[in-house]
């Protein structure tokens, strides 16, 4: 289905204070393939200290490729042929993340920006304990620690996360799956980094799961203040738990506005697809879409879209409601500014 593309490409709302620690300005990734694949068309993003920027979109648009450009961790064939990456340090230095070399790269990975990788609970070697996997990352950072200094910081984060710091010795095996994903939060926070990227860190776990991780994301950024791009393809979840949110399509982004304003203005046909996509807990048993007098339909239009307005929702709707009725395991989550 082909849509209307809307706005310029590489729009930004108004960043208000110079408060950012993250700017992406007119990013390009190609894939060098056959065909070649633009996967990241002109993106320009911002992201304020102590933040939660979402980044939505559907399977396949480029929210990944985005992340891995960001961090430096995208091989051949993908390519960033144009735009810049710079963090913004809080010793008041801007670090062009695009232009640093090997040995400058791997000291900044981790230590100033750490990244939840998508698939998380299968990031972990199953033939390390946590206790090794979370240590080697301060061996390797961190290499005057002590020992003893070491074990006091792996038993930190894993109390922030909610792991019980007795079975560090355990191996992943012998963690459940929302465990495995506390065990990666606890290792991307083990530096005290600025900014961390979250690559659709709730996949695979059920909802129960799921909401206290959130909840988790959210305690820590209000507690540490560090700043998170939260990447998901679920708009309602990103609706609860971000501060502003782009939205990605074929590689651009589309719509980029605070989460408010998108919820209840939103200005591009995908966008409003995306609003309108997920079933209402109101209508007729096999309705799936929401319409905006409160009745539910599950016969599309000829062109693709509902024939209720994509935008719309159940009538007296408020974002807090979109959550609860998609199912989406961060509603009535509340969002607390660091």
């Amino acid at each position: 289905m082909s849509l209307p593309a809307t706005g310029s490409r590489g729009a930004r709302p108004s960043d208000g204070p110079t408060d950012a620690v993250l700017t992406v300005d007119h990013l390009d990734v190609v894939y060098r393939a056959i065909p070649q694949v633009h996967a990241v068309k002109d993106v320009s993003l911002t992201l304020r200290r102590g933040e939660i920027l979402g980044l939505a979109g559907e399977s396949g648009c480029g929210k990944t490729t985005l992340a891995y450009a960001v961090n430096r961790l995208h091989e051949p064939p993908a390519e960033v042929t144009g735009g810049t990456v710079t963090f913004h340090d809080r010793d008041g230095t801007d670090i062009d993340l695009l232009a640093l070399g090997d040995e400058p790269l791997r000291r900044f990975r981790w230590d100033k920006l750490s990244m939840v990788f998508q698939g998380a609970m299968n990031a972990l070697n199953p033939v390390l304990s946590v206790r090794a996997q979370l240590d080697d990352v301060l061996r390797t950072h961190r290499p005057r620690m002590t020992r003893a200094d070491r074990h006091a910081r792996c038993t930190e984060v894993l109390e922030l996360v909610g792991v019980d710091p007795a079975r560090m010795n355990g191996f992943p095996h012998q963690f459940s799956g929302g465990m495995r994903q506390r065990v990666m939060i606890a290792m991307a926070l083990l530096l005290d980094p600025q900014v961390m990227i979250m690559d659709e860190p709730t996949t695979a776990l059920d909802v129960l799961v799921q909401r206290g991780i959130l909840h988790e994301i959210l305690r820590l950024r209000h507690e540490l203040g560090f700043a998170v791009i939260f990447i998901t393809h679920d708009l309602p979840l990103l609706l609860e738990l971000s501060d502003r949110i782009a939205v990605m399509l074929r590689g651009e982004v589309v719509e980029y506005a605070a989460a408010d304003e998108l919820y209840a203005r939103p200005s591009h046909p995908y966008t409003r697809q995306l609003l309108g996509s997920f079933p209402s807990l109101t209508g007729e048993r096999g309705g799936f879409l929401r319409t905006g007098d409160g009745a539910a339909t599950a016969e599309p239009t000829g062109s693709g879209e509902s024939a209720a307005s994509p935008g719309s929702t159940v009538a007296g709707a408020t974002p807090d409601a979109v959550g609860t009725e998609a199912g989406a395991p961060g509603a009535q989550l509340t969002k607390e500014q660091p």
